[in-house]
């Protein structure tokens, strides 16, 4: 038996102890593979691994599996995303199997955001299982080699499994709770909601930690640099489950003109470093938005560079 469960560069890089990092890129909205080669090509060598995004924001995009390949062919390592919203179980489990016929090793579990917010509002949504559910699957699949429906899986598809969670959301007190059971459930690895209420983040981890639960899972926190005044305003008011502080605001519209998404950039250099001092955090998951070629910039000012090779 291998000590590992998947074998993936991200699972090797976080079982050896070091603060992990990993990116993220949207897939393009078409067939644009060379925009999709030249976004991911900013985060190659600079994070563990990319996360690929499944319609997000329940918009049409290039599909999350097919991006992967695209991403796995150009010596990157990707994080696979699966949404609850698109597919039933049957569809799910052939794709699992389907990645990971094709090299893929880490997957992210998700519920996905209700069709009503994105640009096919009238489409049906299936939630035939919940991200609880798909990450007991996917463990199911892994570690038993049976399907949902008990059948023997020929070949097992073992993926090390990351699943999302929100601290911020209300009802706070709860937020710890959903963690644990997505724990329970299997999740090996949880990539936080992007962070900017520093005092709330630590009274989550605060929770995490007496709980126990970093000793069972890597966790992930979510950093998403700040561009504009107009970004952090939106996030403030529009994105659900977003919690960003009038102090923030005022940071940023305090930088002057031409100035703002360097101030961002610092407000998330200073979270990284006390996420590296923080207890329970395993590393950092960096979502920048489109801003895919400041990535390079960000991981060498917050000293996570060269990567380690595991």
């Amino acid at each position: 038996m291998s000590e590992y469960k998947s074998g993936s560069n991200l699972e090797k890089v976080l079982k050896a102890g070091h603060f992990a990092f990993t990116g993220e890129c949207g897939p393009p909205m078409g067939a644009n593979v060379e925009h999709l080669k030249e976004k991911a090509h900013h985060l190659k060598g600079v994070v563990d691994a990319v996360n690929v995004t499944d319609n997000q924001t329940a918009v049409v995009r290039m599909s999350s599996w097919a991006a992967s390949l695209i991403l796995l062919q150009e010596g990157i390592e990707p994080n696979f995303q699966m949404v609850c919203r698109d597919r039933n179980r049957l569809a799910m489990q052939s794709d699992i199997l389907g990645v990971y016929s094709h090299g893929i090793r880490n997957m992210l579990c998700l519920s996905g955001d209700h069709q009503k917010f994105g640009n096919h509002p009238e489409s049906k949504n299936v939630f035939d299982i919940d991200s609880m559910q798909l990450i007991n699957l996917v463990k199911t699949m892994r570690d038993d080699g049976k399907f949902l429906n008990g059948q023997d899986v020929d070949v097992a598809p073992k993926l090390f499994i990351g699943a999302a969670s929100n601290p911020f959301a209300d009802p706070f007190e709860f937020r710890v709770y959903r963690l644990a059971k997505k724990i329970a459930a299997g999740a090996d690895f949880i990539q936080t909601q992007c962070i900017y209420n520093m005092d709330k983040f630590r009274a989550f981890m605060k929770q995490v930690v007496d709980m126990g639960l970093h000793e069972k899972c890597y966790i992930l926190a979510g950093v998403t640099p700040m561009k504009s005044v107009g970004m952090a305003t939106y996030m403030a008011k529009q994105v659900p489950g977003m919690d960003v502080p009038d102090s923030l605001l005022k940071r940023l519209r305090g930088a002057g003109k031409g100035k703002v998404a360097e101030e961002g950039i610092l407000f998330a250099l200073e979270q990284i470093e006390e996420f590296k001092q923080m207890e329970g955090v395993a590393g950092v998951h960096l979502m920048a938005i489109e801003w895919e070629h400041r990535v390079p910039e960000i991981a060498e000012r917050a000293g996570m560079l060269p990567r380690p090779q595991v």
